[in-house]
């Protein structure tokens, strides 16, 4: 049954007060629906630092949205390379010295579908490495800032956490005998999504409740993120499929980032996104969580072994 929170169309940014004041920081935000959620926050008066990989493509994204929103538009960008945790935590400083709030740290960057095992700097496995390590040690790390803040975190994620093994294989984290551009890609977003709910339980046990944090995904999206890393094959059945009504804009497949990230009053053990067809498409609002997502053995072990990874003990 959808979602009818937010009246039949779903939430959407008219819902949006001026946001004068408020810092944004979005990863991977010079493209796709971190780009689309960039401008949508800067639309309301906010403030945008985005956190990505190549500089070249952060000062052309900087530079559109100057053009669009006008020279004083409130929006920067810090080189940060989420598969590099020596990245990450050369970043962090620099974040911080700002001495800016962080109202909400979007976790939207992502690698998708790669065709072959690739590893990390650091030895693991690509997409478990970017998209869940870099974002968990970000997140640690920007935490204090958050927490004084008042602010959230948003982890976008993805159904693919629906199409894996429905759990965290820790006998083998880096898929050395059984790799699978889907599965594997699968297992990273579950991965993040397990971090989020844990990450709630822990602030709620240390009575920490200044910090929210929300899981959302952009259903079907024409992003780049496919584009970006799958293979020709995928590249192609994605690019087929982009032409059809199950696929919409990365506008609308950055609204739910958006919306966890300003909206009041939403649940935090809750996945949002698109609630028509599939959830891969139509109006935003409270989507379908699997039980899987919030096993909590499973996110227990999860957090230790991610903090074994990075070798950041996150003590809450």
């Amino acid at each position: 049954m959808p979602d009818t929170t937010f009246g039949p169309k779903g939430w959407t940014p008219d819902r949006l007060g001026d946001l004068m004041g408020k810092t944004y920081l979005i990863t991977g935000a010079n493209a796709g629906a971190g780009f689309q959620a960039a401008r949508t926050l800067l639309n309301k008066g906010a403030k945008v630092v985005m956190l990505n990989r190549s500089a070249e493509k952060s000062q052309a994204a900087v530079a559109k949205l100057k053009n669009e929103f006008g020279s004083n538009a409130e929006v920067s960008f810090f080189r940060m390379d989420l598969a590099s945790l020596a990245s990450v935590r050369e970043a962090v400083p620099e974040i911080l010295k700002t001495g800016q709030r962080i109202d909400a740290l979007l976790c939207n960057a992502a690698i998708a579908q790669v065709p072959k095992q690739k590893l990390t700097v650091h030895g693991h496995e690509s997409m478990l490495g970017t998209n869940h390590y870099g974002h968990f040690l970000l997140c640690g790390l920007l935490f204090e800032r958050i927490e004084r803040s008042k602010g959230r975190i948003v982890v976008v994620s993805s159904l693919g956490y629906d199409m894996g093994i429905k759990t965290i294989q820790f006998d083998d984290m880096n898929w050395d005998k059984n790799y699978h551009q889907n599965r594997t890609y699968a297992q990273s977003k579950l991965a993040q999504m397990m971090f989020a709910y844990e990450l709630q339980d822990r602030l709620a046990a240390a009575g920490r409740t200044d910090v929210e944090v929300y899981v959302c995904h952009p259903g079907a999206s024409r992003t780049s993120l496919i584009t970006t890393s799958g293979n020709l094959a995928t590249r192609i059945m994605f690019g087929i499929m982009s032409l059809s009504p199950m696929v919409q804009s990365a506008e609308k497949g950055s609204w739910p980032e958006v919306m966890c990230a300003t909206e009041d009053g939403l649940e935090q053990r809750a996945l949002y996104g698109p609630t028509g067809r599939a959830e891969f498409v139509g109006p935003v609002g409270k989507g379908t969580l699997h039980p899987h997502a919030y096993d909590k053995p499973v996110m227990v072990k999860l957090w230790e072994v991610s903090e074994e990874a990075t070798g950041f003990n996150w003590a809450l």
